[in-house]
């Protein structure tokens, strides 16, 4: 046995450990009635969990078209109503060693009965009852093999382990039980921060009497807060002093004098447009560049425009500050548009802007204020008379095709009405010389 790596002859010792624990369970009476009891707890447990369970889902389950808050209190009991099993089979094998400790003196067996129900319980809550992706990871590879380990009695030494093996990292070092620990806990805290964020978003974008940007600037005002306070939490409960981290604000400080500062750029100005309110989410905007859409989201680097194509654009936030921009819709103002048209020459043009303007003002979309429909004389063109009429709407005439053939069309109507041509290109070619001249 002395030739044997380490790690071999613990198993080998525990291996045998589990051997006499088993030997002396097969010759012990009380170990006996103690099994009998568990199997009994587990099958009565089993009986009522199926009697139960129609009865608790018939009695959480709400109607689907409720959303109050005791209906959402039903549908979150509801999702734990799997555990009620090995609930049963607790309470049950609990009085099983109570009676058996009273009676024999002993209850190893049972106590070993409850650790193998609560690995049965955390393995139904990680299959049947989480639907995060991250709670799910986070149970199947650090709460299963937690409660495997401790189901059969190793996890102090698992800990031990752990403990004693410590990773240096320059002049700190970490233990793996440390480690595990940060991963343990700063999961569970940042997936509850992350968790009350999208509830005080939910809050927040709710209440529409505010400004869509003062909206978003408290939506992000409470991520920083929700976050920046779980990252105090966990430093306090790791035990881990702030000024230990100057090192690491350092280096930070370092990378963002460097490969960052687009980051930190984008960020800043994403603060500076949600405080000034000149771009928000529903807005139409245009950028220098060209770019032109519907803000449908804005996040901490970058807005997202929609184009009408069903397009996404992302924008940088540092465009919308320091480059041109211009903004069709902000506050829900009026935007003005004009529709071009032409008239031959032949037509008395003193009276089509009195026809036009009162056709198009009886559009239902086109306003009244600031100002009514507006058809102004624009040049004398080659086949006709050039006209356009200038309309206010509210919204956006998504790239022309919204508002403007509708004023088109009706432009079209009132001048067959009343029998005015539309001209088309036409030219006149003259010949000079005789007529003879030309060839047959």
């Amino acid at each position: 046995m002395e030739t044997q790596p380490q790690i071999l002859t613990d198993i080998m010792s525990l291996a045998q450990q589990s051997w006499d624990v088993a030997e002396g369970w097969a010759r012990s009476p009380a170990a006996w009635s103690q099994f009998a009891l568990i199997a009994l707890a587990f099958a009565l447990a089993f009986w009522l969990s199926r009697r139960l369970r129609p009865i608790l889902e018939r009695l959480l389950t709400p109607p689907p078209e409720q959303d109050t808050l005791i209906a959402k209190a039903r549908r979150f009991a509801l999702q734990y109503v799997p555990l009620l099993f090995p609930l049963l089979a607790f309470v049950l094998t609990d009085v099983g060693e109570n009676i058996t400790r009273s009676v024999f003196g002993t209850g190893a067996v049972i106590a070993f009965g409850n650790r193998l129900i609560l690995l049965i319980a955390v393995r139904i809550w990680v299959k049947s009852v989480v639907r995060d992706p991250f709670l799910k990871v986070l149970g199947r590879y650090l709460l299963l093999p937690i409660a495997a380990l401790h189901t059969f009695g190793l996890l102090g030494l698992a800990t031990a382990k752990l403990e004693a093996t410590v990773i240096p990292l320059g002049n700190l070092s970490f233990s793996l039980l440390f480690l595990a620990r940060f991963a343990i806990v700063g999961g569970v805290v940042f997936w509850l921060g992350r968790w009350s964020n999208a509830q005080s978003t939910a809050l927040i974008q709710g209440q529409t009497d505010m400004r869509p940007a003062t909206r978003e600037l408290a939506s992000k005002a409470a991520e920083i807060l929700i976050f920046g306070v779980a990252f105090l939490l966990l430093m306090n409960i790791m035990g881990i002093s702030l000024t230990s981290l100057a090192v690491l604000g350092g280096a930070i400080g370092v990378g963002l004098g460097f490969g960052l500062q687009k980051i930190a750029s984008n960020f800043i100005s994403g603060v500076i447009l949600l405080i000034e309110g000149q771009a928000t989410v529903g807005d139409y905007v245009e950028l220098d560049g060209g770019e032109a859409g519907t803000i449908v989201k804005m996040t901490a680097r970058a807005a997202i425009l929609e184009t009408f194509d069903g397009r996404w654009i992302v924008v940088p936030n540092e465009d919308f500050i320091t480059t041109r921009v211009v903004n069709f819709s902000d506050s829900g103002s009026a935007n003005r548009y004009e529709a071009p048209f032409s008239v031959s020459y032949d037509t008395d043009i003193t009276k089509v802007p009195a026809l036009i303007e009162a056709a198009v003002a009886g559009l239902d979309f086109v306003l009244d204020a600031p100002d009514g429909p507006d058809c102004e004389l624009r040049g004398f063109g080659d086949s006709g008379v050039d006209f356009a009429v200038e309309f206010w709407v509210n919204g956006i005439d998504d790239g022309k095709n919204k508002f403007t053939p509708q004023v088109l069309m009706t432009i079209w109507t009132t001048l067959k009405a009343h029998g005015i041509e539309i001209p088309y290109p036409h030219r006149v070619v003259e010949i000079k010389g005789p007529a003879g001249a030309l060839p047959v």
